[in-house]
């Protein structure tokens, strides 16, 4: 890549190109300037365990899935080169039979997408390097931008079949499972049950405040995800509206119980953090307590209970203050972590464990450590978020690459 990547021809490229060729687009500009023998983007998958290869190749990789001329072949990410260039967020590169192999991650705003891997016939200069890593950052808002108009990125993701429940979830779910900023990290993760248990997961972030919920619908399946979308949908209308914490929850909370079935609700909790003030308050509807590390200590934060959402209309839902101090780690639950064939994790050791990690590796360690303990079996959902506070003014955060200098490293 001599002179420097052009970023303006490889995404003229791309807008020239179908949604569905756009990763096909930047492959073969990349190939073109860099002189690569073959380059490929590896997409995670949704149980976070394995790297998906899309692709059209004739005949498909051994054990590869397909439909129609696509297909994506799966390999797992445990102990691997992709696996390590994901955890730290750093480019490696290392000699083959065939090659150079250079792999850099994908990565927005510290949400891990994939990675983005080119084979040289020799080692690339530290300019090439520079070039290859802005190209795997330009391909996270390549994947972002056209994802929205192709199924392909989501069929390539599902290495398991979803049932109709598990479709109807993921839709409730943010787009992007973490989030860094100046102030904060968060991260989320959903480790599915056998039959899915109504939880979700959700944040926003404006120009005053950070918005953070984590909610479980009682029952399991259609039922339950039906039950979930009507909380998540009126939490989320509320707050699209400009209503307060109180009004959303009180808004959402009656219109779970107009429209659900008797017996029918959602527990929950629902944090709002001033950005400005760096105060937080919270309402818990009936769920498991929180749980913080704060100086190498990990504690409940044990709050006021309310009742869950849909109960009772009406329902006059407390504004409790939440502190949050610089260097706190938050982590919220749903009692998925808790079930009984769950028992043998004790997730304050798992927590204190986690302090080295990123976020993003934080909900995913806590995710593997409940399923190690089930024997691999969830009675019910086990859903993690995971809140890094470093508090301080409102500010800009320092990034390379996507992923936020303080953690490159992790």
């Amino acid at each position: 890549m001599s002179p420097s990547f052009d970023l303006r021809s490889l995404l003229e490229r791309v807008e020239a190109a179908a949604p569905i060729d756009a990763v096909a687009a930047v492959a073969d500009q990349l190939a073109a300037l860099s002189g690569a023998r073959a380059v490929s983007f590896l997409i995670a998958d949704f149980s976070g365990h394995a790297l998906v290869r899309l692709g059209t190749a004739t005949p498909p990789p051994h054990g590869a899935r397909s439909a129609g001329s696509e297909h994506a072949h799966a390999m797992p990410l445990e102990g691997t080169l992709y696996g390590r260039v994901l955890r730290t967020q750093q480019a490696e590169l290392v000699s083959a039979d065939d090659g150079v192999h250079v792999v850099v991650p994908v990565t927005d705003r510290g949400d891990a997408m994939g990675v983005l891997e080119l084979v040289l016939r020799e080692a690339p200069d530290s300019q090439m390097m520079a070039d290859i890593a802005a190209a795997g950052h330009a391909l996270a808002y390549v994947i972002i931008a056209n994802r929205r108009h192709t199924d392909l990125f989501e069929w390539g993701q599902r290495t398991t079949p979803f049932s109709l429940a598990a479709e109807i979830q993921r839709r409730l779910l943010p787009s992007a499972f973490t989030c860094e900023a100046g102030q904060f990290t968060l991260s989320g993760w959903m480790e599915p049950a056998a039959t899915v248990g109504g939880d979700t997961f959700d944040y926003a972030l404006d120009r005053d405040s950070l918005q953070v919920s984590i909610t479980d619908a009682v029952g399991h399946e259609v039922s339950a995800a039906l039950l979930a979308t009507l909380l998540v949908g009126g939490l989320r209308n509320e707050r699209r509206r400009g209503s307060g914490l109180y009004d959303q929850t009180a808004n959402a909370n009656d219109a779970v119980a107009a429209h659900a079935a008797p017996g029918q609700f959602v527990t929950g909790q629902v944090l709002r953090v001033d950005l400005h003030t760096e105060t937080a308050q919270i309402v818990n509807a009936g769920h498991p307590f929180p749980l913080r590390l704060r100086d190498g200590e990990v504690t409940e934060v044990e709050l006021d209970i309310d009742l869950p959402f849909g109960v009772e209309r009406g329902t006059d839902y407390r504004l409790q203050a939440f502190e949050l101090l610089p260097g706190d780690r938050v982590v919220f639950v749903t009692d998925g972590m808790q079930e009984r064939n769950a028992a043998e994790l004790d997730g304050a050791a798992a927590l204190a464990a986690s302090a080295e990690l990123h976020p993003r590796e934080v909900v995913h360690s806590l995710g593997q450590a409940v399923m190690q303990a089930t024997g691999g079996t969830l009675r019910d959902d086990a859903t993690v978020v995971c809140l890094d506070w470093y508090g301080g003014p409102m500010r800009n955060r320092r990034s390379s690459g996507g992923a936020s200098s303080a953690h490159a490293s992790s």
